[in-house]
């Protein structure tokens, strides 16, 4: 388990880089993360967390250039709600080509800065065995999923404690809360007709 330095930055960068698997901190729960070029390496999360292949691993990403650097529509709806939400909580679900995708930018500049050095977004999910409660810190992260991982880094306790509120943003603009989380589905919904 490394701290949040510099040189695990690097390090972190270069193993996601070449296919490793990392668990890292984030403003809401610890995540575990691949990069989205090594299909491998995305399989390689799911068996660790024993998520069905059925169920999608979102993206974080560095920022919104990050997000349509992807091929992620943003129709107003969705763009105003970045800008207002991003980076923080919440995670939208948005056109990407034939399928939607979905995207969160984190409030935690080390974990931005991660994304920065791996190109603009990771795959990623929540640190913890499907079905258990997420992990709010790297020695829950590492009992639950650390083990598999190729890095384990402490970013401290998670301040927000709670995983992100999920939104669906189709072409048309249309919002429709998928999960509410650590932000209030009325609230994103008021934002989103502002």
């Amino acid at each position: 388990m490394l701290t949040s330095t510099p040189g695990t930055l690097a390090e972190a960068a270069r193993l996601l880089n070449n296919g490793g698997v990392v668990v890292l901190p984030t403003d809401t729960v610890y995540g575990i993360a691949a990069h989205p070029a090594h299909p491998a390496a995305v399989a390689r999360i799911r068996v660790i967390k024993g998520r069905a292949d059925d169920k999608p691993v979102a993206l974080l990403a560095s920022g919104i250039q990050a997000v349509t650097a992807f091929g992620a529509a943003m129709p107003p709806a969705a763009r105003k709600l970045a800008e207002t939400y991003w980076p923080g909580a919440l995670t939208m679900v948005l056109p990407c080509g034939q399928v939607y995708e979905g995207f969160r930018v984190p409030d935690h500049p080390f974990t931005r800065a991660l994304l920065e050095a791996c190109g603009g977004t990771l795959r990623v999910t929540s640190a913890n065995l499907s079905g258990s409660m997420p992990a709010l810190s790297a020695a829950a992260a590492l009992r639950d999923v650390g083990l598999e991982a190729d890095m384990v880094i402490d970013g401290g306790i998670s301040p927000e404690g709670v995983a992100s509120t999920v939104i669906r943003v189709s072409e048309d603009g249309a919002v429709q809360i998928l999960r509410e989380g650590a932000l209030a589905a009325t609230e994103i919904l008021r934002a989103s007709l502002a």
